[in-house]
């Protein structure tokens, strides 16, 4: 297939029409940024999420590079990156986090700070990695100033609506736009946005199944005997 042969894809959320949900999606007004920071070689745009997530949030950004400078100006306006927080890429595992919160707030040695409450108060914003494990460390220790900023873990009460659709490292794995949904609607209280993402999330896995079904797509490979699956940073709930 040529390129002029491939089908248009979505402005939006870089999707074909077959994938596309964007004409359902409600654009959310969110008071806590978000910015999702992709690495260039991400390659996984069938199921990816980052795009979708960007046209579900009227306050959010997506960047796709490998470093900048400072948060300042990977935004292009100021800001200060004490403000805001960045899904920790740390060995922590849900089951030694506290149990009852499913934002928490980490210290530098990746233990749960003791004043939750007072340390969640005042965000401005939180920055998500898109992109394999690999790519997210990579961003990670090119991006210094994110070392500024507080470091979120989450521990999420609900799998992951991926399903068997894609093998996971972690009961908590989420994917970019579930891990956004869960610590926005926790930081602002607000509920329905984890509702509405997981909603548009749901309408599009539905219409890849319905795809898979009628051999319009093919499945994944799967991971060669002893190989290990393919890893994705924001889908763990503390991410690494």
């Amino acid at each position: 297939m040529t390129d002029s042969d491939a089908p248009p894809l979505c402005p939006h959320c870089a999707k074909p029409d077959f994938l596309c949900v964007c004409d359902a999606v409600e654009p959310i007004d969110n008071r806590v940024a978000l910015l999702i920071l992709q690495h260039p070689l991400e390659q996984d745009r069938l199921l990816g999420t980052a795009r979708l997530t960007k046209h579900a949030l009227k306050n959010a950004d997506l960047k796709i590079g490998l470093s900048w400078p400072s948060l300042a100006k990977v935004l292009g306006r100021e800001a200060d990156p004490s403000q805001w927080a960045v899904l920790h890429l740390g060995a922590t595992h849900a089951k030694d986090l506290p149990g009852e919160r499913e934002v928490i707030v980490l210290d530098k040695k990746g233990e749960p700070l003791p004043d939750q409450d007072r340390a969640l108060t005042g965000l401005r914003g939180i920055v998500i990695f898109d992109g394999s494990w690999a790519q997210a460390k990579t961003l990670w220790w090119r991006n210094p100033w994110v070392l500024k900023a507080k470091r979120l873990a989450l521990n999420p009460k609900k799998p992951s609506l991926y399903g068997a659709l894609r093998r996971e490292p972690r009961r908590e794995a989420l994917s970019t736009l579930e891990a956004a949904g869960l610590a926005l609607s926790r930081l602002e209280k607000r509920p329905e946005i984890e509702t509405a993402l997981r909603k548009d999330f749901a309408a599009m896995l539905d219409k890849y199944r319905a795809a898979l079904a009628s051999g319009a797509v093919t499945p994944p490979a799967p991971a060669r005997k002893g190989g290990q699956p393919r890893r994705r940073a924001t889908k763990a709930a503390a991410a690494k």
